[in-house]
């Protein structure tokens, strides 16, 4: 039995797409061990696969990077390991000096077009260190995936060499609806718009939800998990034009967070296209969004059109002007037969869209090192 090493930078509670990856290639007779780093915060996690977290001194700045790559470098040195599994950038580094050393293969999953992230677009300094590890390695890996065909193409033309696309979609298990909104508290002669997922920041478009939701009637907005504008948004919503309007619900396991997507009526992703890494975002929520049967509003961005109109399970706002998002939503709903009509069109695409189909190109690659 092969033994692989997963690393993550995060601290493994939430991460959809790693747990996916790992319990894949468990159920597929590989030994698994997932390695990330413990928060104060981090809550135990019991999975069908071995787990590690490293303690750090640090939790944020170039030291943290540092110190978590120096620490994760030695564990992966001494451990028993057939293959290497690196997620994302900032934990490629030390993934690729302990391949190279122990001559062991080396996966590289790519999450986003790292870096393009907004989080250091304003900071020439640490791009340029990013890049800088980024050139010194990608080149040399043979085996790259990353979550869509945009940012595959991207990666293509920038280093000349093969990248392979693993969308994060969800598994085709029996997750179901168990709750009423009446169970949820959720009112139950409203029309239910939500928005979900740990990525509930700046430049997603939920400002202006917000206030969409503040000239609409019957209408309330879910907020589902976490982000750096939370703040901001609930301090805007006590104003009397939201009252009873919005309701933060935060930060969920997945299967509860489901809960309250199987009962709204829209899911909305709003993303910006103000830097290169939202420009070809493909949000993991829309994926959820179809399995709960929501029709969804988007933003007019590549990846997200494609599934939008590919599958015509809802509609595409032009701009994020809170009149258009608004007019947006009352398109969706406002013709009952339409409105059915994409839902019964997410089950199409709930049925195409699976992890178990997804996961296939992932598969063929471990089982032919």
């Amino acid at each position: 039995m092969k033994r692989v090493v997963v690393s993550v930078i995060n601290d493994l509670s939430f991460d959809q797409r790693v747990d996916k990856v790992c319990s894949t290639l468990t159920n597929n007779g590989f030994d698994v061990l997932l390695i990330g780093r413990k928060l104060k915060e981090s809550v135990p996690v019991s999975r069908d696969y071995q787990t590690s977290r490293i303690n750090l001194l640090f939790t944020k700045g170039a030291l943290f990077y540092a110190f978590f790559n120096l620490r994760l470098f030695f564990k992966l040195l001494f451990i028993k390991a057939d293959v290497f599994h690196a997620n994302d950038l900032d934990t490629l580094l030390a993934n690729r000096w302990a391949s190279k050393l122990r001559r062991k293969p080396l996966i590289y999953d790519s999450h986003e077009y790292f870096t393009g992230v907004p989080e250091i677009q304003g900071r020439p300094k640490v791009k340029k260190a990013w890049e800088k590890i980024e050139k010194s390695i990608f080149p040399k890996l043979k085996y790259i995936f990353t979550v869509n065909q945009s940012i595959a193409d991207l990666y293509r033309t920038q280093y000349n060499i093969k990248v392979q696309v693993l969308r994060n979609v969800p598994k085709s298990d029996d997750l179901k609806k168990t709750k009423s909104r009446s169970d949820l508290g959720i009112p139950l002669d409203k029309k239910i718009v939500l928005v979900q997922g740990t990525g509930i920041n700046i430049d997603r478009g939920i400002e202006e939800l917000l206030e969409a939701i503040a000239i609409m009637e019957n209408t309330v907005l879910y907020i589902v998990g976490s982000g750096d504008v939370l703040n901001q948004l609930k301090e805007r919503s006590r104003a009397q034009d939201l009252k009873n309007k919005v309701v933060f619900v935060g930060k969920l396991p997945y299967t509860e967070m489901m809960q309250y997507t199987f009962n709204a009526d829209v899911g909305v992703t709003l993303d910006k296209d103000t830097n290169i890494n939202y420009r070809f975002s493909l949000p993991n929520k829309i994926f959820d969004y179809i399995k709960a049967g929501l029709p969804t509003l988007s933003s007019n961005l590549v990846e997200l059109k494609k599934i939008i109109n590919q599958y015509e399970i809802g509609a595409i706002t032009m701009n994020h002007s809170p009149e258009e998002i608004k007019s947006s939503l009352i398109r969706i709903w406002e013709d009952e037969n339409i409105f059915l009509q994409y839902k019964e069109n997410t089950k199409k695409a709930a049925e195409e869209l699976t992890w178990e189909k997804e996961v296939e190109t992932l598969l063929e690659v471990y089982k032919n090192l």
